[in-house]
Formats: C-alpha cells, structure tokens, sequence
C-alpha cells in the first residue's frame, strides 16, 4: 500500500489552509488525498462555524489534514506564518479581501519569503469590483451566479442549492492551484489566484448565458424537464418518498421504455411518435410513466429499464448512498476511527488513478500536530514554544 501512496501527484508538497466553512477547506482536502502535506491553521478563540455547528461535518470536511493552533492576531503570529510559509508551496485563504493584507500576510509579503509561492484567495465576488467586499456563503453567490434562478419548479420561487455549490467551488479552486502549480513546475515562477465563487457558478450554466447572448431569451424555471429530450423526470415508486428518474433522448430508447413498460403500443401513439411530439405531450407522458414505476422500487424500475438499454437511476437519500454496493464496491466510501467521533463512514476521493491509492486520513483534532510543526518544522524549542503559548500567540 505504501508503494502506491509514494507517488502521489503532489506528494512533498506542503499546503497552509487558512480557510474555513466548507470551499476552501474542501479544497485543501483534495490537495491532502493527492498527496500535499496540508496544514491547518485554527484557532481556539476563533472556531470555525462549522466545527461549532456539527464536529462530524468538519471532520468529514478536513480528512488526511494536520492541524495546528495559533491566534494570527495576536503580535509575533504573523513572523511564525512567514517562516512556516517560506518552507511551504502553497497557501489557501478565505477571509475577506483586504483581511490578509491588513494583517501583514498579503501576497507581497509572503512572496518575499518564498518567491514561487502559489496563492489563492477564494472569496464570494472577488478581490476587484465594486461588490468585493460583500459577505457570501453558498446561498448568496449561487444566487448572484445565476444559477438558483433557473433551479426550481415555474411555480416556486429560486431554490438555492448551498452546500454542493461550496464544494463545487472547492473544486474549482483545487484545479486552479494545479494549474499554478504546473506553470511553476514549467516556468519558476509562483502565481497569486483571484477567485470568485460567483464567477465559477456563473460558469456553469455556459448554455443559459449563450442563449440570451444569441437569442435574448432569459431562461427561468423548469423543474425537471429538459429543452428537447421527453422523458425527462423523477417518477413516483414504491415506498414513501421514494423515486427514479427517467431520461430518453432517442426514438430507440422510446420504443425500448415502452416495451419494457409492457406498453409497446405507446410508441405509435402519435401524442408519442417522435422526440418533438413526446416533448409537447409531456404531462399525459409523465402520467403514464408514473402509473408505470409506482408499481415498482426505484431499484426494481433501475435494472428493468437499465437491462433495456434505457438511462434509470434511483434518486438516493442519504442512507441509501451509504448503503449502495456499487459505491462501496469502488471503495469511495470509507470507515475511519476518531477519538472523539468514534468511527465514521466518510465519502474519499471522487477519482480513481491506476496503481495510486489517494491519502485519506481521518479529520485532525485541534492543534493536534503543535509539536510537529512547532518544534521539527520550524525548530522552536520547548522554552521558546512555552512563552508564545504564554502570549497566547500559540493558542
């Protein structure tokens, strides 16, 4: 196993996580599972708000990371940040724009101690513009990204999707801190990353901003139904709140749906002849559907339709994700002990690479690895250690 954890993708790398909530931590664990030896800057004064909501979400949040104490406000704390970042390759932050610099741990300064330093600051709209100073959780820039607009049913309100779009940013911010890190690997040169939260959300409904470009149609809700492909919808099945959803792109997979429904006369119905026909029909259609799959579970109705060639999932909750053979047979969930938690079943990394086994660790505890980097990384000795803690710059 060691074997095929030493050539991780970023092993050797080390990463300074300043950032709370769930973007940027999130990131920084995916840094940790490719390898990145990331360290976690916490505070016993200041706690992040989801440890203080729920432990186990932090946990789940910051596996295979270390973590470390220190109140950066306090005089002396930033001189301990420059030297731990001038033996590191990449810093995250979080805070709002302009909080880094106001205390002295702005890009200039810590360049000046690693000058290939990778930096990305992650924040709801931005270092620049006139909104950048504006407060942003998940529900605030998904909305102003444009996205909650159109995510919804026609006669409900904007529904605002909160977590996945943190991790989604997550996401965003892990690729871009690989990519400086490419560039550095090729160039030399270090690189300071501007992130916007509302940027990357924006990004991700590329067709709705490239139809109102061409067309000046501003699209808005429509629950589950999709501009051209009839099926296209969650059906109603056996037990409470339980469902599957149904998507047919081709007059093959119409006719295969049909059969498999013990219904082939429906794919002569001319209400139901052709995808454009099935599409303006789509309320008798999802009626008839649904008699169809309530019979059924959403497993049952999965393998029918899936052994038919037609594309049938169940729509999970959370147990059943935990439960799921196919999941747990790739081995993306994962069993870890904590002291404090006891053992928790955890979600690993979202990719598989061949012959590399990603570094999943469980969550630290607070300050937990003080004395690793305190004292091996940065050489304090065990008086020098006791007075910062006395000054309560180690906390």
């Amino acid at each position: 196993m060691s074997n095929l954890t030493n050539n991780l993708p970023v092993k050797g790398m080390r990463v300074v996580d300043f950032s709370q909530v769930l973007a940027g931590p999130y990131a920084a664990t995916m840094m940790a599972f490719m390898g990145a030896e990331v360290i976690k800057i916490e505070s016993r004064t200041r706690v992040d708000i989801v440890k203080r909501a729920s432990p186990t979400r932090f946990h789940d949040i910051n596996l295979s990371k270390m973590s470390i104490t220190l109140n950066i406000r306090q005089p002396g704390a930033v001189e301990i940040v420059k030297k731990l970042v001038s033996i590191s390759d990449v810093v995250i932050q979080n805070f709002r724009p302009g909080v880094m610099e106001r205390l002295g741990l702005g890009y200039d300064v810590l360049r000046a101690v690693r000058p290939d330093l990778v930096m990305l600051s992650l924040s709801g709209f931005g270092a620049e513009g006139p909104e950048r100073h504006y407060s942003a959780y998940a529900a605030i820039f998904g909305t102003m990204g444009g996205l909650a607009h159109i995510t919804g049913y026609p006669d409900a309100p904007p529904t605002e999707e909160r977590g996945p779009l943190d991790l989604r940013t997550g996401q965003f911010v892990a690729f871009a801190i690989l990519a400086a890190i490419l560039h550095r690997r090729k160039t030399g040169e270090g690189q300071y990353i501007d992130l916007a939260a509302r940027d990357g959300i924006t990004s991700l409904i590329g067709d709705v901003i490239m139809d109102y470009t061409m067309n000046q149609r501003s699209q808005s809700r429509k629950g589950n139904l999709d501009d051209f492909m009839a099926p296209h919808n969650c059906y109603p099945c056996k037990g409470q709140d339980k469902w599957v959803s149904i998507a047919v792109k081709t007059d093959e997979e119409w006719e295969a749906l049909c059969n498999a429904m013990g219904m082939p006369e429906l794919s002569k119905d001319p209400r139901f002849a052709d995808s454009f026909s099935r599409w303006q029909n789509q309320e008798d259609l999802d009626k008839i559907i649904g008699g169809w799959t309530s019979g059924y579970t959403h497993y049952e109705v999965m393998h029918i339709l899936q052994k038919a060639g037609v594309a049938a999932v169940p729509s999970f909750n959370s147990e059943e994700l935990f439960k799921d053979p196919h999941l747990n047979e790739r081995g993306f969930i994962i069993e870890l002990e904590h002291p404090e938690l006891g053992k928790r079943k955890v979600f690993g990394a979202p990719w598989k690479f061949a012959n590399i086994t990603p570094q999943i660790k469980r969550g630290p505890m607070l300050g937990q690895h003080n004395e690793y980097v305190f004292s091996e990384l940065l050489g304090f000795s065990e008086g020098e250690i006791a007075e910062l803690q006395e000054k309560e710059v180690l906390n």
